[in-house]
């Protein structure tokens, strides 16, 4: 059994260790701590030192044996913040816990970690069988992933994952998510002055925003998405502005789907570059890879099998944003994320209602046990 006062109270010291994204440092040892006080196996790496990654944490490595001949199970969630995510001042109200209202709660991903702690607490202190159960505690979530895709794979021994970094009440699953490219561009024209000169130059704004204005955005599809987040120029009225720069994505659970509306949203701008005479440089990322499981499998049906287990009426859906689970299974650590209570998430009214916080912590140790 659980310790309720015990998992809350981890909860809440957890989410007073400031750890914005970037600023894990503190986290890292803490959570690095709290494994070896429990007897696991822990390691921390160099991820944080990675390139693009730049934080001063790193990914939390646990590994504690359990019964000869039984596989290992992956258990994960992020330590890392949005902002505003310093002096968190988490207040019990109505079940609930919130903020004061002037910063985020943390519960994204807090909730997962504190859940996952509290079930290995039961199984180190009960002593009871289980499976060997291995802990990644990861930095740099929030924006990108970067911490999962900076793992060291070959340290991992699982084969099934399950993140803990999903919204509403415990007993959702979600079996697909999708994958996500980055379009960068910087779209080139001539200046000239716009009153005097203006058909000496090339306006770099007209051809972007002709090239924007023939795109598919938005949602594309039950699956797909895409969305501008930067069309940036600034000048003055009598200059015909010779630079634009752009930052799109887009998503989709298809990966057919994904590349097609890569390609339509890059073509846009090449058109419409050549048409006005504008030079067009860009950059395509790939943010993470998606993934899709049907209810049939394994993994699947061992969870809606552990929510029934303690009360918990499970059920599967899709996501529209990425988690590391999307890394774990580019590397073939087949991952399913699990919704730990969190409401709200990345907003200063974000809370959790504590009835969703015991809840998960007995669900993961539920599987511990499975």
């Amino acid at each position: 059994m659980i310790d309720n006062e015990r998992v809350l109270r981890t909860f809440l010291e957890y989410v007073q260790i400031d750890s914005e994204t970037h600023h894990e440092g503190a986290m890292t040892e803490r959570l690095a701590a709290d494994l070896r006080a429990l007897g696991l196996e822990v390691y921390t790496d160099q991820a944080g030192r990675a390139p693009g990654v730049d934080s001063d944490g790193a990914n939390v490595y646990g590994f504690l044996e359990g019964e000869s001949g039984r596989d290992p199970i992956l258990f994960s969630a992020h330590m890392d913040t949005v902002t505003p995510g310093q002096g968190i001042d988490p207040i019990i109200e109505d079940g609930y816990v919130r903020t004061r209202g002037d910063t985020v709660l943390g519960a994204d991903d807090k909730s997962g970690v504190a859940a996952i702690m509290e079930a290995l607490r039961c199984l180190v202190e009960s002593g009871a069988p289980h499976r060997p159960v291995e802990v990644v505690f990861t930095i740099r979530e929030e924006g990108g992933l970067f911490g999962s895709a900076n793992l060291e794979y070959g340290r991992i021994r699982s084969k099934y994952g399950v993140v803990l970094d999903a919204s509403n009440d415990v007993g959702k699953i979600v079996t697909s998510a999708p994958g996500q490219i980055r379009l960068y561009a910087d779209i080139c024209g001539k200046r000239s002055h716009a009153g005097s000169d203006p058909e000496k130059g090339v306006s770099a704004i007209q051809a972007a925003a002709v090239a924007v204005s023939r795109m598919k955005l938005q949602r594309i599809d039950e699956e797909t998405t895409a969305n501008i987040g930067t069309f940036s120029c600034v000048g003055a009225t009598n200059v015909v502005q010779d630079h634009v720069t752009f930052a799109a994505e887009a998503r989709s659970r298809d990966p057919k789907k994904l590349e097609a509306q890569q390609a339509h949203m890059l073509r846009c701008l090449q058109e419409a570059c050549r048409e006005y005479g504008a030079r067009l440089e860009h950059r395509v990322q790939r943010s993470y890879h998606s993934y899709g499981f049907p209810d049939s499998h394994p993994l699947v049906r061992l969870l809606m099998e552990r929510c029934r287990d303690i009360g918990v009426e499970p059920w599967t859906t899709y996501t529209g944003g990425g988690t590391d689970g999307n890394n774990f299974n580019l590397h073939g650590i087949e991952t399913v994320v699990l919704a730990c209570g969190m409401e709200l998430e990345h907003t200063t009214n974000e809370q959790i209602r504590i009835q969703n916080l015991e809840d998960a912590a007995r669900l993961v140790l539920s599987i511990m046990r499975a």
